[in-house]
């Protein structure tokens, strides 16, 4: 009977952009989803009766701040099976260190690093279940390099590609993989604070010649969470050739 239940994947962050569209190649692909987002949850509610009817699935909608256990302990309440965690709600800030106050410091590292501690930890004895399961953190190059002006973000996402690989290494003997997602310029309303001035000067870096777009990234993560079970352990960079 276990294998006639269908796959349940939790998507956080999914009212818009990355996950967004993560939401909607995973319901293409036949699983129930559990999607969740802070703020936007009409938005959200909306999407997930459009994916329902669309590819007869089951969709949840559960609200919460992903970066307050509390709320995360929702999210998981009535979850009995989990095969697909991706972890992509996110915030950034922009503006000098100097500047940015410790709350908003706290913020970001909790919304972008905090949540994949607190989903992994209640996704992970759902996956030992039945020795498998995908958890795909949703990372960004600036984990990689760095960005200016952007320190608690690139200090959140450099910390999550670590929490990636060290959890792989824990996790792997039991049969579930961890894997990052490190995106470059996408075309998101996180990006809408640049100006076209902005743009332009970064597509003219980005040897792909464009932004990319959510669904590029969303088929990455689908790719990712259905790799062979020896890829584990890895941020994949999707930036067009940028960094």
């Amino acid at each position: 009977m276990e294998d006639l239940v269908r796959k349940k994947a939790l998507i956080t962050g999914a009212s818009r952009g990355i996950g967004r569209a993560t939401a909607a190649r995973f319901a293409r692909g036949g699983y129930d989803l559990v999607l969740n987002c802070a703020h936007s949850i009409e938005t959200l509610e909306a999407f997930g009766r459009e994916l329902m009817e669309q590819w007869d699935i089951l969709v949840t909608v559960v609200p919460g701040d992903v970066g307050k256990y509390d709320d995360v302990c929702r999210l998981f309440a009535d979850l009995c099976h989990l095969e697909v965690l991706v972890n992509n709600a996110g915030v950034s800030y922009i503006g000098l260190l100097s500047e940015m106050s410790p709350e908003d410091w706290r913020m970001v590292l909790g919304t972008n690093l905090d949540s994949c501690f607190y989903t992994s930890r209640l996704a992970v004895p759902l996956m030992l279940k039945k020795h498998r399961g995908s958890i795909v953190n949703v990372s960004s190059v600036w984990g990689n390099v760095g960005a200016s002006m952007e320190v608690a973000y690139s200090a959140s996402k450099g910390a999550v590609n670590a929490f990636t690989k060290a959890l792989a290494k824990e996790l792997a003997p039991s049969g579930i993989q961890v894997n990052a997602v490190a995106c470059g310029l996408i075309d998101t309303e996180m990006n809408g604070h640049l100006s076209a001035e902005d743009l332009e000067a970064l597509r003219e870096e980005i040897p792909a010649d464009r932004m990319g777009t959510p669904e590029e990234v969303a088929e990455v993560i689908w790719q990712t969470a259905h790799a062979p079970a020896y890829l584990t352990g890895q941020v994949i960079t999707v930036d067009g050739g940028w960094c």
